[in-house]
This record gives C-alpha cells, sequence and structure tokens, in this order.
C-alpha cells in the first residue's frame, strides 16, 4: 500500500509531508508509543492513525488553483442528513433542553452527501481549496489500503486548532484554540456568539486543567476576531504545562479522554451535549467534528485540527461505484439562538467550500 498525507499548521513550523508508509489500525486512542503518526479521528471516538517509513519536510507550496475536473466533486448534487424544517425543530428541542437545565449550549450538526463516479486524488482537491479557501490548518490523507478499515480519503481546510502540544526541553504545554462565533462580518456578531464563545472557552478551561499543573491553564486570548473567505469567527486560545510529559501511550491516552471530543463541536456540559447530539442527529459524524493531524511519540509532540470544514470520501456498495463524499456543516444552540438564523450559519459555513467542490459559483444547498 501507498499513501501521502500533508498537514500545514499555523504554529511557524512548515508542512510536513510523510509517504511511503506502512498502515496501522488501532483501537479507539490506542496508538503506538514510537514515531510519527497521522491519525484522523471520529467524532464518535474511533481513532485510525498511519505511520510513514519516509518523512519529509518541505516549504509551504504556493497554492496553485486546479480545473474542475482535476477534483471530486465537479457538478456534483447535494443533500442533506438533515432538513431545514428538522434543524429548526431541533434547535426548539435544545432550546427547552436548556430551558430545563439539561445544558447550557448544544452544537447541532447535519452532514451533506453526494455521489461519485470516482473520488479522484485528494492532493487536487486539497490544492483546489488552498487556493480558494485557505485556511490555517489545511492538510489532506489520501491511503488507498486493501480494505476500508486501513484506507482514508480527508481533506481539510479547517480554521481551528484541536489541541497542540509542544516542547522545550524538559517542559511541554498544550494549546487548543476553540472557535465560536460565526457572523459574514464583524459587524454582524451577536451578544449570543461572545456568551457561547465565552462558555466554551470556559470548557476547554476545564478539561484542560485535568491535564496541566495547577495554576498554569491560563487564557491567552479571549474573543479574537478571526477573518477567513466569507466570514469571522470569534477564537479564543488557551494553554497550560503539562503536569506529565507525554512520552508513554498511557499520556496520550489521558490527554485525548480529558479534550475528546472538541469542546467546540460538542456542548456544556460535555457529557449532556452528547446524550443530546445522539438523540437529535440521525447519524454518526464520522470524521466531522473530529481531529485530524499528526502526533510525534518520540517527541512527545502533536497538532491536530477540529475536523470541521472538511471533506472525506467514502467508499461502500451501496452509494455505487464512486462512493459518497461528505461535508459537515452546524451551529451552537443556545437559549437565545433563532432556529432560522442557526439553520443559515450551516449554510454560511458550508456554501464557499462545497462550491469550490462542486465547480458551481452559488454554491446553493439543500
Amino acid at each position: 500500500m501507498k499513501g501521502k498525507a500533508v498537514f500545514a499548521g499555523r504554529s511557524g513550523t512548515n508542512p510536513v509531508e510523510y509517504r511511503e508508509f506502512r498502515a496501522h489500525n488501532t483501537a479507539p486512542w490506542d496508538l503506538p508509543h514510537t514515531g510519527v503518526w497521522f491519525v484522523v479521528a471520529d467524532f464518535e471516538g474511533r481513532i485510525r492513525g498511519w505511520s510513514f517509513e519516509n518523512t519529509t519536510t518541505v516549504e509551504t507550496p504556493t497554492p496553485q488553483a486546479t480545473t474542475p475536473s482535476d477534483f471530486p466533486g465537479f457538478r456534483l448534487d447535494w443533500t442533506s442528513s438533515v432538513t431545514e424544517e428538522d434543524y429548526q425543530t431541533g434547535v426548539e428541542t435544545i432550546r427547552q433542553h436548556i430551558r430545563d437545565g439539561r445544558a447550557y449550549q448544544v452544537n447541532m450538526c447535519r452532514v451533506l452527501h453526494a455521489q461519485l463516479d470516482t473520488p479522484g486524488p485528494a492532493e487536487s482537491l486539497a490544492a483546489h481549496l488552498a487556493a480558494g479557501n485557505p485556511a490555517p490548518y489545511q492538510g489532506y490523507i489520501d491511503v488507498q489500503g486493501n480494505h476500508t478499515s486501513n484506507s482514508a480519503w480527508l481533506v481539510s481546510a479547517s480554521p481551528e486548532l484541536f489541541v497542540s502540544v509542544n516542547r522545550t526541553a524538559d517542559h511541554w504545554t498544550i494549546t487548543s484554540a476553540p472557535i465560536k462565533g460565526t457572523a459574514p462580518t464583524a459587524a454582524g456578531l451577536l451578544d449570543k456568539d461572545t456568551a457561547e464563545n465565552i462558555m466554551i472557552t470556559d470548557l476547554v478551561r476545564n478539561d484542560l486543567s485535568h491535564l496541566c499543573s495547577p495554576g498554569t491553564v491560563v487564557v491567552d486570548h479571549l474573543l479574537e476576531v478571526e477573518h477567513h473567505p466569507g466570514l469571522v469567527h470569534l477564537v479564543s486560545t488557551v494553554t497550560g504545562d503539562l503536569a506529565s510529559p507525554p512520552i508513554t501511550p498511557k499520556h496520550w491516552q489521558h490527554i485525548f479522554d480529558a479534550t475528546f471530543p472538541p469542546a467546540s463541536v460538542s456542548g456544556a456540559p460535555k457529557h449532556s451535549a452528547l446524550s443530546i447530539i445522539s438523540e437529535l442527529e440521525p447519524g454518526p459524524r464520522g470524521p466531522y467534528c473530529g481531529g485530524f493531524g499528526w502526533v510525534d511519540f518520540d517527541e512527545g509532540t502533536a497538532r491536530l485540527c477540529v475536523g470541521i470544514r472538511s471533506f472525506w470520501w467514502e467508499k461502500n456498495s451501496a452509494y455505487g461505484p464512486g462512493g459518497r463524499l461528505h461535508f459537515g456543516t452546524g451551529a451552537g444552540i443556545t437559549w437565545g439562538s433563532d432556529p432560522h438564523a442557526e439553520w443559515r450559519e450551516t449554510q454560511l459555513k458550508a456554501q464557499r467550500l462545497i462550491a469550490l467542490a462542486s465547480g458551481t459559483p452559488g454554491g446553493e444547498l439543500t
């Protein structure tokens, strides 16, 4: 088997390209303890990892747009796992749970699907997205194994850092930068967006407190406005000093148990939010809202983005010979949410990327 993967982080390091891999399938969060591994984590907890025999650090390339026929989504028709009516009903249901004290915030999502004739190379779609929608945590993995369990096809244009673990001498820090609050422009951000971001930032602080030395977890940046193609986000950054160096599988298990799934795409309290999500959403999210990136077990470092603004391909005979391409979108629901506005937010987050992947200028969604 052969494959290729690239992940570009915004931390100042160059993108790292891994190729000519040996695949290794794992149980949830049960990664091996040596080498550098690319990982794809599903929202539901399954993680798969691939180790690459040759590792090459490459300079960030200048994105070059591809022609529509070069990438898999050309002229695709997309359908949604949840209708607009059902989504708005779900928002009202979440508001009732919030009123009853079951939760404070819940992220409600839907997954868009499109049939394919052929998946094409993930690298082509990644290049097209990098040119038309540059993102802080863009990358892809394209692994064609002898079975669906050891294959992967995912293209990320994620703007959100899930976790970054960095090392200086014998000192390790962990960072997470949750996104909450989305609008077409900064002037469109609401008080609801601010309250939601603060709520989720506090949840991230709590998650990291289980891993870090007392008194070291701090909010470095609160409610920063980040500009992305077609929209803006409110972003906060939380860091802490890890109490134990992540040098064994047990340490990494502890890190992922404390932080997964990402707070910004689940809700608060996390356990209650996940229960509500399982009741309302018709199927699993898969890689959407999970994690994608790399873990270096030798150095005790890692960088993973939240698996949003990402396409993934699934080969299944029920979907025809070309399989099916997926893309997820969602919104955070609070007591102050308006059902119609939350639906529009899911449209806003998806329309530009769907248009790029589909070769259509409007990016209209159903």
